[in-house]
């Protein structure tokens, strides 16, 4: 049996990975962003062993839900599953200043990886809108020019994926590895999505669990069990350097060597 920690547990992909999991036999320890999202938390996913809360939104959130994680662990594998779509007319800044799409499915990420106890194995969800992504380290937060939410989301997954390859390059001991779910019909993927929701599960699940050799791998970019090339620019070892400095910068953590 492995302990698990999956952020974003409340709904869509990350409710389905948790329950999976569970089912396999595996200790899950699952995330909501409030009290209130917790509640609901407890009655989809009765079985989880705890309910962790952060919001990931907030800095102080994101290191309070390191904390509070922390005593639950430690991990054998975290499932960085949280994250926020880009369909937002414009530019939103989170109570830190920051812009709220970049803090969620970046910033928040690379806190907990730097904040957690290593785990053996990380798992980072992506988009294939990962292919479509820029990473300017200067305007990580798309400060200049016209706003495109749906390409700053595109932005924010390409830099998933980095964050993945950095981390698998600096912890060899860690199997650090992005995964594209496919486009899944849940609240975030909308109802004009043509993959199943326990299809956008599978792969993390297989990633965090399995003992096949295929997933016994690092610094990897997978669908559907299958390992892809992820978009060029995510093999740039000085990008990824970049953005772990900017990454560090905004949050005052470091991530580990």
């Amino acid at each position: 049996m492995s302990s698990v920690l999956v952020t974003g547990s409340a709904d869509g992909i990350g409710r389905e990975t948790a329950r999976t999991l569970i089912r396999m036999g595996h200790r899950v320890v699952v995330h909501a962003r409030s009290g209130e999202r917790a509640a609901d938390v407890r009655k989809a996913i009765p079985d989880a062993a705890v309910v962790v809360v952060g919001e990931l939104t907030s800095l102080d959130g994101t290191r309070g839900l390191a904390g509070e994680a922390g005593l639950h662990g430690p991990y054998d594998a975290v499932i960085h599953n949280a994250g926020v779509g880009g369909g937002v007319p414009r530019r939103e800044l989170s109570a830190d200043g920051l812009e709220r799409i970049f803090q969620v499915n970046v910033l928040a990420p690379y806190l907990l990886t730097a904040l957690m106890e290593r785990p053996a194995r990380l798992v980072y969800l992506t988009s294939g809108l990962e292919a479509n992504g820029a990473v300017d380290l200067d305007d990580l937060q798309h400060e200049r020019g016209r706003w495109d939410g749906e390409q700053a989301y595109s932005d924010s997954k390409l830099c998933d994926v980095l964050l993945a390859f950095a981390v698998a390059r600096r912890w060899t001991e860690v199997r650090s590895n992005a995964v594209d779910p496919g486009w899944i019909r849940t609240r975030m993927g909308g109802p004009g999505a043509t993959d199943p929701l326990p299809l956008g599960a599978e792969t993390p699940v297989w990633l965090a669990s399995s003992d096949d050799p295929a997933a016994a791998v690092s610094g990897r970019y997978f669908k559907r069990r299958r390992e892809l090339r992820a978009n060029p620019v995510a093999y740039d070892e000085a990008l990824q350097e970049g953005l772990l400095e900017r990454c560090a910068a905004l949050t005052g953590v470091t991530l580990p060597r």
